[in-house]
């Protein structure tokens, strides 16, 4: 079938998108490279369409397909966005992207080379062409490039060889592309997806949350946009989600279940108002724990799969919660995250926590006894402060501690607890004794023992400017002086020689045991005397955990930030940075993912990917040996998005 007839298809609505499909995720490269092989003649594939009825076809974009049998396109959207986007100067009606990938294409008549416009090298020269303008134009439009180029003395010698260039580009709109047809009816929407993942073995598949919104959106075709707005509006609060986190969210309001398979013959009506539910529960839930808890950002918002266990159990419960209720509630929200309840086999644990809410006799006391049995003690030990970097599992802990606490900033004595005004008064992690001072020192500090937890502190930034490289000794003895208690609301120790850097190490086992005592006090307050949860101790006293790697600067936190940024950009789902790697079985902590996807780019159908900078190897063995494809450089992790998972030498 010639490109321009599928454009016309396209135009007429005998072809579109079906709902399953992930939007529009090419660069400009692409566009580029695209045309310059259909220029060249080379072959770019062929195209994979299914044949439907359009009453019951699934499509994405807003009005009706044309009546009869419609063609939705299963291999081939990026290559028939790019051309319909170049080709008609607008983009389909089923697009959702970046429309500058494929605006303001030209081609340059003497090198036949395509480039995007830029003025400073384009504007005088007649040799490029508006790829876009001349096939709008069509061969009735030869004539007006002619004379444009006959006018210049340089250009007329050659614009015989210019035309042919130009009738070639105009022509490539008459190449015959291969259309193979998926056709029957046994082509169920389930085998669909399934034909649909193999062909694109190389590109984006669909995950079981991607297939349950594609039945979803076969009842209400704007389920995705909805559930978009309500992602990104909790993304303005700070807490990155994905569209499978919330579907799970509405499946435990729906079904009480964790699996997506028990949404499948939920109706449309039913699948809306447990997302009007679901929605109204993560608010409260969320208010409920930055509140609280002071866990109010991404960085700090560990066991974010309790959530939908959360969201199950209130809407279950009648009224409002009574004080008693919430705190027992953001309790086991809280365990469950410091000892990796949901860092192993999510799904399975989620499972179990639902069904402790069921029956008679469930609910809070249920659950907690079964964290209580599946993990041990409950209460902290100082052992469990021995983890360093941002990505070590009580970091949050920390934080949680500054906020919920009368933690104050020692240059202005004034309390962290509130929210602070101004961008010199966001918090910031504080290294207590400087990491160059400890570097250099004689005693030879280990990258762990400089980045423990027990050396953090949270200072608004103006204070961490102008405490720089001074050491505790020095700069203690003032903040005191100028407001007394605000060290030991952070909990220092207040043995001037504790203060000292040769007694470093003895500082950070002093810190860990007034640490360890302030969190028992908080979990108490929320357990408001009922203290049966605490009562067991873990068997066997915490050692201090061997947890490799880790974020340890804010540089490397900001290059993070920036790779999830662009993988974002590509249409690809964001990476948890710090990722908690713990044991499936017991919730240990094992490691510290600097960025990684435990799903996969393509969430539960490809491998898992972990980007470890300046880890070495015993960090790189741990993450490959636990089945994770492991990157030790931005570039590298770039180039295999863009091979491997946009399949970007590929036709998908």
């Amino acid at each position: 079938m010639k490109i321009s007839t599928i454009l016309d298809h396209i135009d007429s609505r005998h072809m579109a998108l079906p709902e399953f499909q992930r939007g529009y995720v090419w660069n400009r490269d692409q566009v580029r490279g695209l045309f310059e092989s259909l220029y060249r003649r080379h072959p770019v594939g062929g195209l994979l369409v299914w044949a439907t009825e359009s009453k019951t076809a699934a499509h994405r974009g807003e009005g009706p397909l044309a009546p009869g049998v419609v063609k939705l396109l299963l291999d081939g959207q990026q290559r028939m966005t790019s051309l319909y986007g170049v080709i008609r100067g607008k983009p389909p009606r089923f697009f959702d992207g970046n429309a500058q990938a494929f605006t303001g294409l030209h081609f340059h008549l003497e090198d036949e080379k395509f480039a995007f416009y830029q003025p400073v090298t384009m504007k005088d020269d007649a040799r490029w062409i508006d790829v876009t303008a001349l096939m709008q134009k069509g061969t009735a439009g030869l004539g007006e490039f002619v004379t444009r180029l006959s006018t210049q003395p340089a250009l007329a010698p050659k614009v015989g060889d210019y035309v042919a260039r130009l009738s070639r580009l105009l022509s490539v709109s008459d190449i015959e592309l291969h259309v193979e047809e998926v056709t029957g009816a046994d082509k169920t929407l389930d085998v669909v997806v399934d034909i649909f993942n193999r062909v694109n073995s190389g590109g984006t598949k669909l995950s079981k949350g991607d297939l349950a919104l594609a039945k979803i959106c076969a009842d209400w075709p704007e389920a995705r946009d909805k559930m978009k707005a309500e992602l990104k509006r909790w993304t303005g609060a700070g807490f990155h989600f994905n569209l499978d986190w919330l579907l799970r969210s509405i499946n435990t309001v729906l079904t009480g279940e964790a699996k997506f398979l028990h949404l499948h013959d939920k109706t449309a009506d039913e699948v809306q108002a447990a997302l009007k539910r679901a929605t109204k529960h993560i608010d409260a839930s969320l208010n409920l724990i930055g509140g609280r808890l002071g866990l109010d950002h991404d960085q700090v918002f560990f066991g974010r799969f309790g959530v939908p266990v959360m969201v199950r159990f209130l809407d279950k419960h009648t009224g409002p919660l009574n004080e008693k209720e919430r705190d027992k509630l953001l309790f086991w929200f809280l365990q469950a995250g410091m000892w990796g309840r949901f860092s192993g086999s999510t799904e399975s644990f989620i499972d179990q926590d639902l069904e402790a809410l069921e029956g008679d006799d469930g609910g809070l006391d249920k659950l907690l006894e079964q964290l209580r049995l599946w993990h041990g003690g409950l209460r902290v030990e100082p052992g469990h402060f021995t983890g360093w970097s941002v990505g070590a599992r009580f970091y949050p802990v920390l934080y949680l501690l500054t906020r919920m606490g009368e933690a104050r900033d020692w240059g202005s004595g004034l309390p962290l607890k509130a929210s602070m005004l101004g961008k010199m008064s966001k918090l910031e992690v504080h290294h207590i004794f400087p990491k160059a001072q400890l570097y250099k020192h004689k005693a030879k500090f280990r990258r762990p023992e400089v980045n423990a937890l027990a050396n953090f502190a949270f200072q608004t930034k103006d204070t961490n400017l102008k405490i720089s490289d001074r050491l505790p000794q020095e700069n203690f003895p003032e903040f005191e002086a100028s407001h007394p208690g605000a060290l030991a609301s952070q909990w220092i120790p207040m043995d001037p020689q504790l203060w000292k850097i040769e007694n470093f190490r003895d500082f950070l086992e002093a810190r860990k045991t007034l640490l360890a005592a302030e969190m028992n006090r908080r979990m108490e307050e929320l357990l408001h005397g009922d203290l049966r949860w605490l009562e067991a101790r873990a068997a066997v006293a915490p050692t201090a955990p061997t947890v490799l790697g880790g974020v340890t600067s804010d540089e490397e936190e900001e290059q993070l930030e920036a790779l999830n940024d662009w993988v974002e950009a590509q249409g690809l789902p964001r990476g948890v940075v710090s990722f908690d790697f713990a044991d499936p079985d017991t919730g240990e902590q094992r490691a510290v993912f600097d960025l990684a996807w435990p799903q996969g780019l393509q969430e539960e159908l490809s491998q898992p990917v972990a980007v470890l900078l300046h880890e070495e190897a015993p960090m790189v063995a741990v993450a490959s040996q636990a089945g994770y494809r492991c990157f030790t450089a931005v570039a590298d992790f770039k180039a295999y998005v863009r091979a491997e998972v946009l399949a970007e030498a590929g036709s998908s």
